[in-house]
């Protein structure tokens, strides 16, 4: 069985992958990205570096006997001025610059350019466990009704719009309008935002109304960076009023499966994977 090196940002995904490398017998090794990885990760095997100590991230992962690597969790778009590469990022520095400024995407893709430039294999973390996207249909006992197959649909189209411009990946719609769209902030905040409009134009947590929905980047490197829910989003978009999540059926990663259903089901919320067209 292959050697995977995680490397790990923030959240709840980083922990499931290892969780789930130690309960299948995959042999792992972690980088905790400092600043970004969770202390809950210090209990896995692995080494704290910096995100721009690339040199000895692949020692690291080469002394481990790694051959495959995949990165996972939450890392903040760093401020490049105040980098302290080591050599091997030094030289990787310039491309991966000059890719920033194009997208989150182009800047993601330089970077796993640079690992399977010393031979890594990438896998995503659906690769890895290939139980976390959404499957096909309403995941859990809440169904939508006719009533939100519209609003699911133009969500959809709203997000992949925004992804073609490598803007985000999720959309709010109520009713056939657009409540917000997401960018840098990420969901928590677009969620904050919508309920925070007036109350007229979206739903309440005792009468809910619209749709969440996230979607790849039709430009994405699908090997990293799938969008995601977890218990958190559950909550918020619960508390922003809407009657549901939606996503591209195996294109959208779901955090913490069975809690998040227990959740939604609790709450009334529907989570559904829209096939694709």
């Amino acid at each position: 069985m292959v050697k995977l090196g995680l490397i790990a940002g923030g959240g709840a995904l980083p922990v499931e992958i290892a969780t789930h490398c130690q309960r299948a017998g995959r042999p792992f090794f972690v980088i905790r990205l400092k600043g970004s990885a969770g202390p809950e990760l210090a209990r896995f095997p692995g080494v704290d570096l910096g995100i721009a100590e690339l040199g000895k991230c692949i020692k690291a992962l080469k002394r481990a006997g790694c051959k495959a690597v995949c990165f996972a969790g939450l890392v903040a778009r760093p401020d490049f001025r105040t980098l302290a590469p080591d050599l091997r990022g030094l030289r990787a520095l310039p491309g991966i610059l000059a890719a920033a400024r194009k997208g989150d995407d182009a800047l993601l893709r330089a970077l796993l350019g640079e690992f399977e430039k010393e031979g890594f294999t990438v896998e995503g973390a659906h690769e890895v466990m290939g139980d976390l996207t959404l499957p096909p249909g309403p995941l859990g006992r809440v169904k939508p009704g006719p009533e939100h197959m519209a609003d699911i649909a133009r969500a959809l189209d709203v997000a992949r719009a925004i992804g073609r411009l490598d803007i985000g990946q999720g959309a709010v719609v109520c009713e056939g309008l657009v409540l917000a769209v997401e960018a840098q902030e990420g969901t928590d905040a677009m969620l904050r935002r919508v309920g925070e409009l007036p109350a007229p134009i979206r739903g309440s947590p005792e009468a809910p109304r619209g749709v969440l929905a996230k979607a790849p980047k039709p430009i994405q490197e699908t090997r990293i960076d799938l969008p995601t829910i977890g218990l958190g989003t559950i909550q918020r978009a619960a508390r922003a009023g809407l009657a549901g999540i939606a996503g591209e059926a195996h294109g959208l990663i779901v955090l913490d499966r069975e809690r998040v259903i227990a959740l939604a089901d609790e709450l009334g919320l529907f989570i559904y994977g829209m096939e694709s067209q």
